[in-house]
């Protein structure tokens, strides 16, 4: 199937093989970033103008939002993705990890002679965390056919990172008119923070990282933002804030959740893998607390391995722990 002459949606028969599993799962759909990460290993930091040895390189596939469809597949629900890429190599390995996941890549775009969206990740090898280089996404908008629009439709909620604005707001009004819960992830910026208000006003689950909440409702502290967004109406709103934990508004209330410990080898992804828990849980039982409980032994426990997807734990290995 294709609409205009150098974009094509996918058909790889993934929904046919996936389509009596997600008859009794919760189907989640994804619209943001799907890229292609090279996680470079390092002996130690150099300073600037110096230089460093890479002792090892593993290509995985990232993105904000569709490591969080992974992470959420893995644990119960239904993944799809509607995203673009190029017709380039890099999109085909995007493409491929996407579906060895058997996540739904059959409404992906894949634009010809598009660049496909990769990043360059150094990884500190004595704290775990990591600095990235990040090749900005050139490919046009989506097109928005009619299967697409349908995937978001039969959903049982949406799931944006604001990563490409366009596509991000788009996909909110078609979850908007059909009743589909919004699940934001608040961590891409746009310089003009009422394009971020206006976004973040349209979640009903909204989980941001440390900056974001400040700088978009503009106060001096995280826990005045969580009160300044939860005054919108999201059911669920959060910020992670690292090895510190997360902050939440619940019943009114500042609700303070630690962070579990854990051998960081590489904090790659774990935000996201928290988004993909949390709603995997949230979806299931409705339950804020257990499911910012399970989702933070999750993004831990994905830490304890190279890049966003390798580490993502299963279902029994979170239990074990809750």
């Amino acid at each position: 199937m294709s609409f205009l002459c150098d974009t094509a949606v996918r058909n790889n028969g993934t929904i046919e093989t996936e389509k009596d599993r997600s008859l009794f799962m919760k189907i989640i759909t994804g619209v943001g970033a799907a890229v292609l990460d090279h996680l470079n290993l390092i002996e130690a930091y150099p300073k600037e103008d110096g230089s460093t040895h890479i002792t090892q390189i593993i290509s995985q596939g990232g993105g904000a939002c569709a490591t969080a469809i992974v992470a959420a597949h893995r644990l119960g629900m239904h993944g799809q993705m509607i995203s673009s890429v190029g017709d380039d190599e890099t999109g085909q390995m995007i493409l491929e990890g996407l579906d060895q996941e058997g996540i739904d890549t059959t409404m992906m775009e894949v634009v010809a002679g598009g660049i496909s969206p990769h990043s360059e990740i150094m990884v500190n090898p004595e704290t775990g965390t990591r600095t990235k280089f990040v090749c900005n996404n050139t490919l046009p908008p989506l097109e928005w056919n009619s299967d697409q629009i349908a995937q978001i439709k039969n959903s049982d909620l949406l799931h944006v990172d604001g990563t490409r604005y366009d596509n991000a707001m788009a996909a909110i009004r078609y979850a908007k008119e059909f009743g589909i819960p919004v699940s934001v992830d608040g961590c891409h910026m746009e310089e003009n923070r009422e394009l971020n208000r206006k976004m973040a006003c349209q979640a009903d689950i909204l989980i941001m990282n440390a900056r974001y909440p400040k700088l978009v409702a503009n106060t001096q502290t995280t826990e005045e933002a969580l009160e300044y967004f939860a005054a919108w109406g999201p059911k669920v709103v959060i910020s992670t804030q690292g090895t510190k934990g997360c902050l939440a508004w619940i019943d009114d209330k500042i609700e303070v959740f630690p962070a579990y410990s854990v051998k960081t080898v590489d904090s790659t992804g774990a935000g996201d893998v928290f988004h993909g828990a949390f709603l995997a849980s949230y979806m299931k039982n409705g339950d804020v607390r257990r499911s910012i409980r399970y989702a933070s032994i999750a993004a831990a426990l994905k830490c304890t391995q190279v890049g966003g997807r390798a580490g993502i734990p299963t279902e029994q290995e979170i239990l074990s722990y809750l």
